[in-house]
């Protein structure tokens, strides 16, 4: 059941998502790139690289002029403009030009890095995403957006820049260990709270397919929480207005991601975050009390977390002063009206940050 989507940039074609179930395609959608008389860099990490890079190396050879792989250590902690110098050494000695291209080959550290590269190697060179994690292939290998951290704070630094191709093997989300997977799947649970509640039941009713990763399952799951995504970044490409709705759960969990020094992964935050956010939609009276439960509840099944212990609400609160979405003095924070609805709210107080951090803060007395 593979499946091709392909995204608008201002009304216009600008690359397909192709969904599949292993790299059988890749060639061909490679070749249809014509990258035949190009240098090739394929850009990953230590970790998929053992995996993957093989595998893909083998399908570059003989098709393009020049193949080569760049790896660096894996982990959040190297998402840094200290590894994009790296990788702009590595073609600068391999001399590469305008003509050539990047494939990034791994999760979003490695999407966002290579995107990010890409866009401002020679003031931009062409790229494909081969995302290989699940919270890549929801969410961060689709749209454009590329950065890095800087200085611990969360893609502080980067760019829209769009890639030529994206290309998702979902065969490869066996080899994740569960709690990459259901880091991933917080992205996607995310897309239903705020655009579909349509799909939001759908992943409900199919939990047990979910949670035991049958193919058929993860096809069409994913193709539908990309199709959510799609249909806001072309409508929003650089996050003017409605794009700020993926932002969802994102504010608080940044904060609690760095918080925590990146112990968390970006999933588990974003569930938090969520769980935060729905908590205050509760007290704006947007959701019921029982529609707060059941969002905050529905995470639990996919071994996402809804509380946490040792964070100190003031820093997390402190924090979310730092995140992009700020507007002055304000916070762009994004809020559910009911599931399946979303909208940005410019109104939400510091007290009622700090009242959802307690929410979700494992302690008997939270100040």
């Amino acid at each position: 059941m593979n499946s091709r989507l392909n995204i608008l940039y201002n009304r216009k074609p600008c690359y397909d998502i192709v969904i599949t179930a292993d790299f059988q395609d890749l060639e061909q959608e490679l070749m249809a790139l014509e990258i035949q008389e190009r240098k090739v860099c394929v850009v990953t990490d230590s970790h998929v690289a053992s995996l993957y890079g093989d595998e893909i190396m083998e399908i570059l050879h003989g098709i393009c002029k020049n193949n080569l792989l760049f790896s660096f250590p894996a982990g959040e902690e190297n998402k840094t403009l200290a590894t994009v110098k790296d990788i702009y050494t590595f073609l600068i000695g391999e001399k590469f030009d305008r003509k050539d291209l990047l494939i990034a080959l791994g999760g979003g550290v490695v999407g966002d890095i290579t995107g990010f590269a890409a866009a401002t190697y020679l003031r931009g060179i062409d790229f494909v995403q081969i995302p290989t994690s699940l919270l890549a292939q929801a969410d961060s290998s689709i749209g454009g957006k590329t950065g890095v951290d800087f200085d611990g704070f969360k893609n502080m630094v980067g760019a829209f820049y769009m890639p030529r191709l994206v290309y998702m093997n979902v065969g490869v989300l066996k080899t994740l260990d569960d709690r990459q997977f259901f880091s991933g799947f917080a992205e996607i649970m995310k897309h239903g709270l705020i655009k579909d509640a349509v799909f939001y039941e759908w992943l409900l009713d199919h939990m047990y397919e979910i949670c035991e990763r049958d193919t058929d399952t993860l096809l069409e799951m994913v193709e539908k929480s990309c199709n959510i995504k799609k249909l806001v970044v072309e409508k929003d490409p650089t996050e003017k207005g409605e794009r700020a709705l993926l932002n969802f759960g994102h504010t608080i969990g940044h904060a609690i991601e760095k918080a925590k020094n990146f112990s968390l992964t970006h999933g588990e935050c974003v569930a938090l975050g969520a769980v935060a956010a729905a908590f205050i939609s509760w007290k704006h009276e947007l959701l019921s009390m029982e529609e707060y439960y059941e969002v905050r509840d529905m995470f639990v099944p996919f071994n996402l977390p809804i509380s946490i212990e040792d964070i100190e609400p003031q820093e997390i609160l402190r924090l979310t002063k730092s995140d992009k979405k700020m507007e002055g003095e304000s916070i762009k924070f994004v809020l559910l009206k009911k599931v399946g609805k979303a909208l940005i709210d410019r109104t939400v107080t510091d007290e009622d940050i700090l009242n959802a951090i307690c929410e979700i803060h494992y302690v008997e007395d939270c100040e």
